[in-house]
């Protein structure tokens, strides 16, 4: 058999298209028939200068038509400071109340111009996390829960952020402080079971990592409304899993509970099917009550009685961060935050 070689030829590769000069302020400003300094005013939302509606229109349809995105290091250096507002990503199953917090905090910002980025730090603890979010150099930082201690609200101050803002149980020395209160969830819960004529009261301990910073202070608010009564107390431990709900009812008239605050809504709703395959009658045999007061539990059968929580609103966060950016040496403000209220329905 013979073998002939054939040579392929080379065909030049296609010459890539000049790259195309990206726009500055001068090409908007030329196109807009406006000052460079218009155009700066206009697109940085400056509130000190005056500038009609059309110009406005005109620098934002010449910015669209060129493609022209400011330039946020650009404008950080000229204000001394950026704009982006740093919230570590919770390292915690979170709902959708929280994501419903969120969403309007980032919208409330957004008005004031500020841009919120969400830090997943997953992996990072105490003074790794802090470091990794003073990199960014946040002109302030929010964070939930404890992950943040005198030392690391320095070494975000030493970075330039102008404001430190904690949501949590207790204070941090040099940072502003929303104080949330869940023993008010727990003692709400607490109380209302024991109104209801309830004495062996059973609380939902969740068995995921990282909810014991709500979880402890809901268990401790409804042995705190229960001090002094005959009603007892037992601790109930339940991943959120249909598994672990199922064997937790499978045992249930062996606790002999009447009554049973499940954490939160979510939990109580896994419960409470859990519970009504096994024949246990709500609220007959035994009264549940949850907390966020989230859609689904009125969509129930019977209808989830609640604790209704009032979380901060966004906007008023949003001012507290845009005052203390304003103003860095201001003393820190703390505020309780968490208001707490019983919702009853068909389920207690």
């Amino acid at each position: 058999m013979r073998y002939v070689m054939v040579q392929i030829p080379k065909t030049p590769a296609p010459s890539s298209p000049a790259p195309r000069p990206v726009p500055t302020s001068a090409d908007v400003a030329r196109l807009a028939g406006v000052s460079r300094a218009t155009v700066s005013y206009v697109l940085n939302n400056t509130s000190s200068v005056r500038i009609s509606e059309p110009t406005r229109r005109r620098v934002h349809e010449a910015a669209k038509e060129l493609g022209y995105v400011p330039h946020a290091a650009a404008r950080s250096l000229r204000a001394g400071h950026s704009r982006i507002v740093l919230m570590p990503a919770p390292d915690v199953p979170v709902g959708p109340l929280y994501s419903q917090f969120i969403s309007e905090l980032q919208w409330a910002l957004g008005r004031l111009d500020y841009t919120v980025v969400q830090f997943g730090s997953v992996g990072l603890y105490g003074d790794e996390a802090v470091r990794a979010w003073a990199e960014l150099r946040p002109v302030a930082v929010l964070v939930p829960g404890r992950g943040l201690g005198p030392q690391g609200v320095k070494v975000l101050k030493g970075s330039g952020a102008r404001a430190v803002v904690t949501l949590g149980p207790e204070p941090v020395d040099g940072a502003h402080a929303l104080l949330m209160d869940h023993e008010a969830v727990g003692h709400c819960a607490g109380s209302h079971l024991h109104d209801r004529g309830r004495r062996r009261i059973g609380v939902i301990v969740p068995r995921e990592h990282g909810l014991e910073s709500f979880s402890v202070p809901r268990l401790k608010g409804v042995r705190d409304a229960l001090h002094g009564t005959t009603a007892t107390l037992t601790e109930l431990p339940l991943a959120y899993e249909e598994d672990s709900a199922a064997r937790l009812a499978a045992r249930w008239r062996d606790l002999d509970l009447d009554a049973v605050f499940a954490y939160n809504d979510e939990y109580a709703m896994l419960l409470m099917r859990a519970l009504q395959d096994e024949g246990v009658r709500i609220p007959e045999e035994v009264a549940v009550i949850g907390a966020d007061d989230l859609m689904l539990g009125r969509l129930l059968r019977p209808r989830l009685s609640t604790v209704h929580i009032e979380l901060p609103s966004g906007r008023d966060l949003a001012e507290l961060v845009d005052r203390a950016v304003r103003d860095p040496a201001a003393a820190p403000e703390t505020h309780k935050v968490l208001g707490a209220t019983v919702v009853r329905r068909d389920s207690s």
